[in-house]
């Protein structure tokens, strides 16, 4: 493990952006000291005033890093990969960087953001839409977004063991906790072979797994 000072990170439990950020903390052996934000109780605890001047944003996750705060997981990602080193979640060339972000920003940028809590929140407050409805939502946008991702590593001879080669990539980093955001969205995952694959080789590693929704401390038992 890194003698570096520890790290804080803010995050809830089933964020699926704070799984992003355990995953490739543990994947680079950094110490860390976990701060839950309940993202339900009394309303939220990301909107209370204390966490507004971590991330005014009012989201998670959040890291601190001495003086400094990162925000949004991919550059709290990018930020471990540039200023902490250890294993790499960045292949070397270019073109492969390209494509592995490309593959991260699928799911970080398209996908994630239609089914986030806040957004499915305002569905509800201000259009009424039952639960039933809002799940439709979720599932639809995952469906499409998963559906290309499916037929990009398909297609892509450098698909390997993981989503590019043999080793963990960000686009795993981010692959891992959508797929646990769909099943739990009950979206029916046979259409999507090579994911599943990849996803069932990721969580066989202890780092995949410490990072799991179920295995953090304020995860309700």
């Amino acid at each position: 493990m890194s003698t570096t000072p520890e790290l804080t990170l803010y995050d809830y439990w089933r964020s699926s952006a704070g799984y992003r950020v355990r995953i490739a903390l543990n994947l680079k052996g950094l110490r860390h000291v976990r701060k839950p934000v309940h993202l339900v109780k009394d309303g939220g605890e990301q909107h209370a005033a204390g966490f507004r001047e971590v991330n005014p944003q009012e989201l998670v996750p959040a890291l601190v890093d001495g003086q400094r705060v990162i925000r949004q997981s991919l550059a709290i990602i990018e930020y471990l990969e540039e200023a902490h080193g250890g294993v790499p979640l960045l292949p070397s060339q270019p073109r492969d960087r390209a494509h592995v972000r490309g593959l991260a920003m699928i799911v970080a940028c398209d996908i994630h953001p239609l089914g986030n809590l806040r957004v499915l929140q305002y569905l509800e407050r201000e259009f009424g839409t039952h639960q039933a409805a809002r799940e439709d939502w979720s599932r639809h946008w995952m469906r499409e977004g998963l559906r290309s991702f499916e037929t990009i590593l398909a297609g892509d001879a450098a698909t390997g063991t993981f989503c590019h080669g043999d080793t963990p990539t960000l686009a795993d980093v981010c692959l891992v906790p959508q797929v646990y955001n769909a099943s739990r969205f009950g979206l029916d995952l046979a259409a999507y072979p090579t994911i599943r694959g990849i996803n069932e080789r990721c969580l066989a590693l202890p780092e995949f797994d410490a990072a799991r929704p179920e295995n953090q401390s304020d995860a309700p038992p």
